[in-house]
């Protein structure tokens, strides 16, 4: 019995290699290990983001695949009239991208589909839970949550929260890797706080002491 099968009978949720290797390029990505690729894919995305706001989503992708038609014709004109011109036999330009088999594989999508069911049913139940007071503490955490995003959707739309996003996404992860001692201090700080409310409120208020486990 490999490590998979046995960690699956004992209940313990494996991600595929896939998934994993996927993970570890993202957090490469975050973490600017690679620096020009990080930079590339920020400031395309960052690009693509303010884009949206100025254009319709039609637009925006209109005039992305215009810009991409545009470089390849160009080149592959480009290499054409180079090649006549050294009277070469190079062939087409593209010829090892058009030659890669790009189709998606049965086995692959199977997987992934496997995975994103089984985030979406543990988000449903995890909804289910939270809407139906299974927990009150937990109940009143996420209504205190849905309260400042209100707030939130006030005060930006959904393109500038996105905007915020990424550039929250490329830059607080290089920071707290800077300045890991200081943040997680600050952060303990934090928490014993909001324990100590939490538990006042608890003790004053009826019904909100979790239950024993």
């Amino acid at each position: 019995m490999d490590e998979r099968t046995e960690n699956s009978c004992r209940g313990v949720e494996q991600p595929w290699p896939e998934v994993t290797l996927w993970r570890q390029r993202v957090v490469d990505l975050l973490y600017w290990r690679d620096v020009k690729t990080s930079g590339v894919v920020f400031g395309a995305s960052l690009l693509l983001l303010l884009s949206l706001m100025a254009c319709s989503i039609v637009s925006v992708s209109s005039y992305v695949g215009l810009a991409l038609l545009s470089v390849t014709i160009c080149f592959r004109i480009y290499k054409g009239i180079l090649q006549a011109i050294q009277k070469s036999n190079d062939g087409h330009p593209f010829r090892q991208y058009l030659d890669q088999d790009v189709a998606l594989s049965q086995d692959l999508v199977h997987k992934y589909s496997d995975l994103v069911l089984a985030k979406l049913n543990k988000a449903i139940l995890e909804l289910r839970r939270l809407f139906l007071v299974e927990d009150l503490v937990d109940s009143v955490k996420f209504a205190v949550l849905m309260w400042i995003l209100t707030y939130v959707g006030a005060l930006f739309n959904g393109l500038t929260v996105l905007i915020l996003g990424l550039i929250g996404a490329f830059s607080f992860p290089i920071i707290y890797e800077k300045h890991q001692a200081q943040i997680d201090r600050y952060l303990v700080l934090v928490n014993n706080q909001v324990k100590d409310i939490v538990g006042k409120i608890q003790a004053k208020v009826p019904g909100m002491k979790r239950k024993a486990e």
